[in-house]
């Protein structure tokens, strides 16, 4: 149902290199009744998913590390990120992206995989919906090295931990990237491993 309380919205493209950042001028209706105009940006790069993989018999669960410029040019400083493995639909499901986006960047071909949530990562300015998913793996499922698509740039390294360090990394900031935060603390609440 639309919000009755907005009205009038104009959108500008600001930018269209990367993905697009648009600006949108509209009427939202106050608590008091009257209408005032608002400009808000909203960095529109698609919606994406992510996956935890986990192996409950081993008690390990397989990350990704790789360099990312946002979190360089704002205080980290190698630029380096430990993550999940995760990526823009680019028009696929959800599952179907999260599975192939786990061959490309850590090698491992699973099949089964089970959404746990959606969220919205950063509402005030960027539109994306990122669409969480776990998964167990095991050896059997490697099928490469991975390390990401050749053609995508991403460089990544691939690192399976065990969940206990895993879970401490995020007492120590080596992993402080809010999705793996998210999958770590939702296979903990529920003893996946």
């Amino acid at each position: 149902m639309p919000n009755n309380k907005v009205r009038n919205i104009e959108r500008e493209i600001l930018s269209d290199n990367w993905y697009t950042l648009n600006k949108y001028t509209f009427e939202y209706q106050k608590p008091d009744g009257t209408w005032e105009t608002q400009q808000r940006e909203a960095y529109d790069r698609g919606n994406g998913a992510a996956i935890l993989l986990y192996n409950a018999n081993k008690g390990t669960v397989v990350l990704t590390k790789q360099f990312r410029m946002p979190t360089y040019v704002n205080g980290n400083d190698d630029g380096m990120m430990i993550e999940v493995c995760a990526g823009l639909l680019d028009g696929d499901n959800p599952a179907d992206c999260v599975r192939k986006e786990t061959e490309e960047e850590t090698g491992y071909k699973i099949s089964n995989v089970k959404k746990v949530m959606q969220t919205y990562m950063s509402p005030g300015s960027v539109t994306e919906i990122l669409y969480l998913f776990v998964g167990e793996y095991d050896e059997s499922m490697k099928v490469s090295e991975g390390g990401g698509a050749e053609d995508e740039t991403e460089n990544i390294e691939v690192l399976e931990l065990n969940f206990e360090k895993a879970m401490d990394m995020i007492n120590t900031g080596e992993i402080n990237d809010s999705k793996t935060i998210m999958l770590l603390q939702y296979a903990k609440l529920n003893a996946l491993v």
